[in-house]
């Protein structure tokens, strides 16, 4: 109930939103046109002006007002052009050509553009066209025609902080969870692993094959080894300086063994020490995390190949296999928590991997390339540290 009002309460706040805005923005708009109506006005105002101008230069006797005068005088914000009966440029007023190397072309381009922003207003005297007034849009309209542009632009930065900050909640929401469900994993785990220790005590004292026990150990170790694994999540865990070729191997040689001889496995390394900082059993975890995606990919037969590259600068882990693939448009979204094609699971496994990687040991994880009904191939990369390097 709670989240449905939540819900109703998010809607009514974005529809409000988007009702000021379009208000906002149509105001600006009719301002704008308005204002724009009222220039013309200024610049008819303006012809009659100049046609009464023209009529006391024409009639000696007769006297130009002084409110002609100052009509035509008061224009100084509107850029304009007077254009004779031929054609020519005649006059312009509020336009500074003064740095300009060509006025002439200059003008004459302006010219166009002024016919595109403005009707022309024509000035006549006596029944016969004199001349022809080109105006353009003053500086304060041209500054509000970007205003509603600013709007929008200062309201989409806003959404986005909003949207960044209400996914990073809830991605922090998610991972507290996800914490607090590992921890007690780990806790839970830890009851039914002590009592297998205790087992296998009383196996071994039974006479047991010793190969037998030496396989229940393993096991053992191992889920001693995941439980720590669990209990380390939400904690930064310790990095040390690690080679990635003995490291990869070891897990590498232990999951063998433990999955269908249908899996054909491989892996290739250089013979040379790769040194990074590692975490020896979150990285362990990482490899095994997507070694099981590769074969579940292959529903358990096809092949699986671990490779091992490096640069100047960084090592390159690729797990790949022959399995259905990904589509390009999922590369991103499998490594979000939650995310499963499967039927069963929680979805964790590639959204762990890459938290270890990205976040605790500062490399980067990824779908190197991937073709459906053919296979997957995940690059991991992490900084190459030197030999003499700690």
């Amino acid at each position: 109930m709670l989240a449905n009002n939540q819900n109703v309460f998010r809607w009514m706040i974005i529809i409000s939103s988007f009702f000021i805005i379009s208000l906002i923005l149509w105001n600006t708009y009719d301002f704008f046109q308005k204002f724009k109506y009222e220039e013309r006005i200024k610049m008819q105002t303006w012809s009659f002006a100049q046609s009464d101008f023209l009529k006391g230069m024409d009639d000696l006797d007769a006297d130009v007002s002084s409110l002609t005068t100052q009509v035509m005088e008061t224009n100084t914000t509107t850029p304009m052009i007077f254009v004779d009966g031929n054609g020519s440029i005649f006059n312009i007023r509020n336009i500074d050509t003064s740095s300009i190397k060509n006025p002439k072309i200059y003008l004459s381009m302006l010219k166009e553009r002024f016919e595109k922003e403005n009707i022309p207003i024509e000035v006549t005297y006596k029944d016969t066209t004199f001349g022809t007034i080109v105006y353009g849009n003053s500086e304060l309209l041209n500054k509000l025609k970007y205003y509603p542009l600013a709007l929008i632009l200062i309201i989409v930065l806003f959404a986005a902080v909003a949207y960044f900050f209400y996914r990073s909640t809830k991605i922090a929401s998610q991972n507290k969870l996800w914490t607090g469900m590992a921890k007690e994993t780990a806790h839970q785990i830890g009851t039914p692993l002590s009592s297998l220790v205790g087992w296998t005590e009383i196996l071994r004292s039974e006479n047991i094959n010793p190969d037998y026990l030496r396989e229940i150990e393993k096991d053992i170790d191992r889920l001693q080894t995941i439980t720590d694994r669990f209990s380390k999540i939400g904690s930064f865990p310790t990095l040390n300086k690690m080679d990635v070729v003995f490291t990869t191997s070891e897990t590498y040689e232990y999951l063998k063994t433990r999955f269908s001889e249908l899996i054909e496995f491989e892996f290739e390394a250089p013979e040379d020490t790769l040194y990074a900082s590692l975490n020896g059993q979150l990285f362990s975890w990482t490899i095994e995390n997507l070694v099981k995606n590769g074969i579940d990919a292959m529903k358990g037969k096809g092949s699986l190949k671990i490779t091992i590259k490096y640069s100047e600068k960084y090592i390159f882990i690729q797990v790949a296999d022959t399995g259905k693939g990904i589509s390009k448009n999922l590369f991103q979204k499998i490594f979000e928590p939650g995310f499963t094609s499967k039927k069963r699971g929680w979805g964790l496994g590639l959204s762990l991997s890459k938290r270890i990687i990205e976040d605790y040991h500062k490399g980067k994880i990824k779908v190197l390339q991937s073709q459906l009904n053919q296979g997957t191939t995940f690059q991991i990369s992490l900084k190459r540290l030197a030999t003499n390097e700690r």
